[in-house]
C-alpha cells in the first residue's frame, strides 16, 4: 500500500467546534502531493458569530463568508476530495471534532473518517523544543508559510507525515503509525462525540 492520505485543516469563527469558516485539503499519493483545495465556509446558523480572537488568528471576517457555501452545501465537495482516505491533521482531535460538530449542527451525517495526528507523528520523529505546526513543519523541510491559512496549514501537516514516512521507509499511513507506535483513530461513536475533543492547544 502506498503512502496515501488527505491532510485537512479547519479554521473556526469562534470557540464552537461547529463554527467552521475555512477548510484546506491536500491529497497525497505515494508520498507526493498531487492535489490541493481550499475554500471559505459559511458557518452553521447559531455558530456563525465571529469572535475577535479568532479573527485575529486567521484574518477571516464575516463579510468574507457571507456568500460562501454553507456547511451542508460544501460537505459533498469535501468528502469528494478526501474520498476514503485517512485524514491527517495537526492536533487531529480538533479538526475531526469540527467535522462532527458542524454535521451535528446542520443535521448532516458525519462521514466516518479514520484519522492520524501529525502532532503525534512529529513528537515521535523529531527532537524539538516545540511541536507547534510551523516548528514541526520546518523540521520536515517545509519552510515559512502563512500559519492559520487553512490550505497552508494542511500542506505543512502533509509534509510532516511525508517526511516521517520517508525517514522510516513506511509504505502506508498504517505502517507509519505502527512503526511509530501512534494510533490511527477510528470513526467516533456517539459516546465519544458527546465527550467532545481537546481544543487546539498546539498549533
Amino acid at each position: 500500500m502506498p503512502l496515501d492520505f488527505t491532510a485537512i485543516d479547519f479554521e473556526t469563527a469562534n470557540s464552537s467546534p461547529a463554527s467552521a469558516c475555512s477548510v484546506g485539503l491536500v491529497r497525497v499519493r505515494g508520498g507526493e502531493v498531487v492535489a490541493t483545495a481550499g475554500w471559505l465556509i459559511r458557518p452553521p446558523a447559531g455558530h456563525d458569530e465571529f469572535q475577535e480572537w479568532n479573527v485575529r488568528i486567521h484574518g477571516i471576517r464575516p463579510h468574507q463568508v457571507a456568500d460562501a457555501a454553507s456547511w451542508s452545501e460544501q460537505l459533498d465537495r469535501l468528502c469528494g476530495f478526501a474520498g476514503a482516505d485517512v485524514l491527517v491533521a495537526h492536533n487531529a482531535g480538533f479538526d475531526l471534532n469540527v467535522l462532527r460538530r458542524a454535521c451535528e449542527a446542520t443535521g448532516d451525517t458525519a462521514p466516518p473518517y479514520r484519522s492520524l495526528c501529525s502532532l503525534h507523528v512529529a513528537r515521535k520523529v523529531y527532537d524539538l523544543d516545540s511541536y507547534r505546526l510551523p516548528v514541526a513543519a520546518a523540521a520536515a523541510g517545509f519552510g515559512d508559510f502563512p500559519h492559520h491559512d487553512a490550505l497552508a496549514d494542511a500542506r505543512a501537516c502533509a509534509q510532516i507525515v511525508i517526511d516521517a514516512g520517508r525517514r522510516l521507509g513506511a509504505e502506508s499511513v498504517d505502517a507509519l503509525a505502527d512503526a511509530l507506535g501512534v494510533r490511527i483513530t477510528a470513526p467516533a461513536t456517539a459516546a465519544t462525540v458527546s465527550a467532545g475533543a481537546p481544543a487546539r492547544a498546539v498549533a
